[in-house]
Order: structure tokens, then sequence, then C-alpha cells
């Protein structure tokens, strides 16, 4: 039986960043009822914990948005609870609730690594970690990373350059070596990122590199002089530097393992590499020679993977999709697919970084949140209202759990506490650091009672 949406639907999304905000959004504006899960206190994901922190008014733009929609009374929030296999709530939990189907945007949650030797020495992190610690996100905000003073980090994206910035303008490091296992004409950073630390780039260095590398670009049509106008492009608008440190990028260059001493990294040893034709596209092949770059610090910037725990098939670090999709948004798949069982699974869906991880940041998050519900919409429209009676049961069952969650109108008094400490302590933003304070910013502490959720 098909209705349209002038009737009330129930949706679950899981995952307030950018694309959950959106899709919940996107939801609502079509008759749905949508109620917000999220992991973290404060709604935001990337866009709160994932911006550097001096971006302050493009941060505090998108906060403007964020709070405009959740303002929006077809819309309930639920922060500082799980949602997975081993969490405050499964999947099928929020089936029993009476959700209709459910939208997964929690990010890529995991880390990737390479398995390499030495992974496990101290001194090596993942850039997501650094990411998190430096903009506060707990608990990373109170974990303890030993920086040294020399560091070489893996991967030439975006990501990499925001720990460049970090460690060259706050940190104030003495070195910092990019390491990448192709070649100059194949970075992936955008030039407003290079902007910050591009005053700091050795640029004898790069030239020696760019003419280490010419036999090899140049063998399989790639143009040096062009790689290193992009790569220079970002000189005119550079920042003035406010440390000396010295920042390299060392193309051809495959991790082999890490080089410690008394549980300590001292280096990262790599595998020359060549590059090879690839179809339209090149991939690095190792020549069996070996050499270490110094360093007491190693960061992987190489991408992110999905929650293998959560409830969802998982394949390649990513969540299966439908390879056939029924509700395709822009010829792109927001279905769940079980492999296994040779069939999708029909009440869930995937989008963000859920669905693709690592791709974009805000802008791109949107859109994918704002298709995805597009998606779910189509699929909603196939069945019947929902029990009038759904969700009766989702107070009792928050306010049983052994922790304070948080709804909309306790975000409206956390936001007040620290505007009120940026204030007083005259800077342009001031955040809690822990859960706890926090928590205690919103006058919560153990549980209490939950006003009821009920269809409109």
């Amino acid at each position: 039986m098909t209705h349209d949406l002038g009737s009330k639907f129930m949706v679950a999304v899981v995952g307030a960043g950018p694309a959950g905000l959106f899709a919940a959004r996107q939801l609502a504006s079509e008759g749905a009822h949508v109620v917000l899960f999220n992991r973290d206190i404060k709604p935001g994901g990337l866009a709160e914990y994932g911006i550097y922190p001096d971006k302050h008014k493009m941060k505090e733009g998108l906060r403007k948005q964020f709070r405009q929609l959740l303002a929006l009374p077809q819309i309930n929030y639920y922060g500082h609870l799980t949602v997975g296999e081993d969490a405050d709530l499964t999947l099928a939990d929020l089936r029993a609730l009476g959700f209709q189907a459910i939208l997964v945007t929690v990010g890529a949650q995991g880390t990737k690594w390479l398995g390499l030797p030495g992974e496990d020495l101290r001194g090596v992190y993942h850039a997501k970690d650094l990411v998190y610690h430096y903009n506060r996100l707990p608990p990373f905000s109170e974990q303890d990373f030993a920086i040294g003073r020399r560091v070489a980090s893996v991967g030439v994206g975006n990501v990499m350059l925001d720990i460049a910035h970090w460690l060259i303008r706050d940190v104030r490091v003495d070195e910092v070596v990019a390491v990448a296992r192709r070649g100059p004409a194949e970075v992936k950073f955008d030039k407003p990122e290079m902007e910050y630390v591009i005053a700091n780039l050795d640029l004898a260095d790069l030239d020696a590199e760019l003419e280490r590398a010419r036999p090899i670009m140049e063998a399989v049509g790639q143009d040096v002089a062009h790689a290193r106008a992009y790569i220079l492009a970002a000189l005119p608008g550079a920042l003035a530097p406010v440390s000396a440190a010295r920042f390299r990028l060392d193309f051809l260059a495959s991790p082999h393992r890490i080089v410690g001493a008394d549980g300590r990294v001292t280096g990262l040893e790599v595998e020359d590499t060549t590059l090879v034709a690839a179809g339209e596209d090149t991939k690095a092949r190792g020549l069996g020679v070996f050499r270490t770059i110094s360093a007491d610090t190693v960061v992987f910037a190489i991408g992110d993977r999905v929650d293998e725990h959560f409830g969802l098939p998982v394949k390649s670090n990513a969540f299966v999709k439908h390879p056939a999709p029924r509700y395709p948004i822009n010829g792109l798949c927001y279905e769940v697919y079980d492999a296994n069982a040779g069939h999708a699974l029909d009440d869930v869906f995937v989008a963000g970084w859920s669905r693709e991880a690592s791709t974009g940041l805000v802008g791109a998050a949107r859109k994918d949140g704002t298709n995805g519900a597009l998606a779910v919409l189509h699929y909603l429209r196939s069945l019947p209202p929902p029990n009038p009676e759904a969700l009766a049961a989702l107070a009792p069952r928050l306010a049983a759990l052994p922790k304070p969650v948080v709804t909309k109108a306790d975000l409206h008094r956390l936001e007040a506490a620290e505007q009120a400490q940026a204030t007083q302590q005259g800077l342009e933003e001031f955040k809690f650091s822990t859960d706890a304070e926090m928590l205690g910013a919103m006058g919560l502490s153990g549980q209490r009672s939950l006003p009821g959720t009920s269809l409109p």
C-alpha cells in the first residue's frame, strides 16, 4: 500500500555530523519525524571536530545552520549514546522502538593502518586521532600524544596538511616530512590548505626531489613543471611563518617498517618506488632499495575505515552496498546489502563517510546526506503510516541507561556555558575538553527522566 508523505514516517538517523544533520532536515521537510542519535555530546561531527580550530568564521557559520535545523519540531536529538552491536542501542532495538527506516551516517569510525612492523611503537599515531585531539573531542582530548622534534607523515592529502599545520605552527617541531608512495604529479592536497605551511617548505629540497623523480615521471607521461607549479601555487597566499620548522616532501617512497629503540620511534624505513602505467592512472612498484627517514614520530594520514562492530556487513573497510540499488540517487547506491543472504537490508541506508569513507568534508557530506535521505524517502513511500504509539518506549529506554543522554535543551545550556567561558577568558572560542566538564556545565549527572517522544 502506498501513502504520500503527508503521512508521518519515523526515521532514525544515526550520527549527527553534516551528513546526518542535513539528511534529518531533508527527511523532516518531506513529512518524516526524525530522531538523531549521536555518539558525541555535541552535534557536528567533523564539522565540529575536524575543521582546524582557528577557522572560527567557517565553524560558526556551520553551527548556525545546525542550530536552525535542530530547532525543527520534527527532529529530536539524543547525544552521548552509542548505537551498534555492543552499544547503548542496537539496530534491532531501533526497529523494535518503531522506526521504519534507519539512515546510518556515523562516518568512518575506524582508522586504516598498513600493518607494518613497528606500528606499536610509542610515537606512532593516526592523523584522525591527532585531529580529534587538537579539536578537543573527548576522549582524544584527554590522551597523551608524545610528539617529537622530527615527524614523518605518511600521505600527501589535505589531512596531512592539517597535521603539518598543527605541527609547524602550533607544536613548532623541527621538521615535518610528508612521505608519498607515488610522485609529485599525484599529490592530493588543495592550495588553500597549503597556504598555512608553504612558507616553511624547503624549496631547494623540493627541486632536488623533482629532479630525482624526473625520469620516472617522464616515462609515464607526467609533466614535472606542471607538478611543481601545482605544489607551489599556494606561495602567493602564504601565511608568514611562525616557526623555523622545515617542511619537506619525500616522493616515490613506500613505508616498509617503523624503526625503533627502547620502545620509541627512531625512523621510518621506506622502499624506493617507480611508477608504472595502470590504464589512465599510475601505480607505484617497489624497487627493492630501502632507506631510513630519521624521525621520532610517525603519523599515518592514509584514510579511514568503517566500524566493523556496528552491526552491518563490511568488506574492504566499507559497509557493503547493494550492487543493483532499488533507489539510486544520481547513480549512487545508499542501500546496505547482505551478500551472504543475497538481499538488501530493506530498512537500512548509509550516507556520508558511512557510504564512502574519507570523501570530501562538509560540502560533500551535506550533499550525500541529503541524497541518502532521498533514497530513504523513496523506500518510505511503499510503507503504511507508523503506529501512533511508535516511540512510546524510547524515553524510558534512554532514561534507563547508566549515563545521562543529551537533548536539544541541554545543548542550549552547554553553548551558553562555553560562550560565558569564552567571554570571561577573552577568547574567540572556548570548548570544554572532557565529557564530564560538558555534562557538568549542562547540569547533568547520573540518570534522569527524559521528555516523551511521540508523533506530532
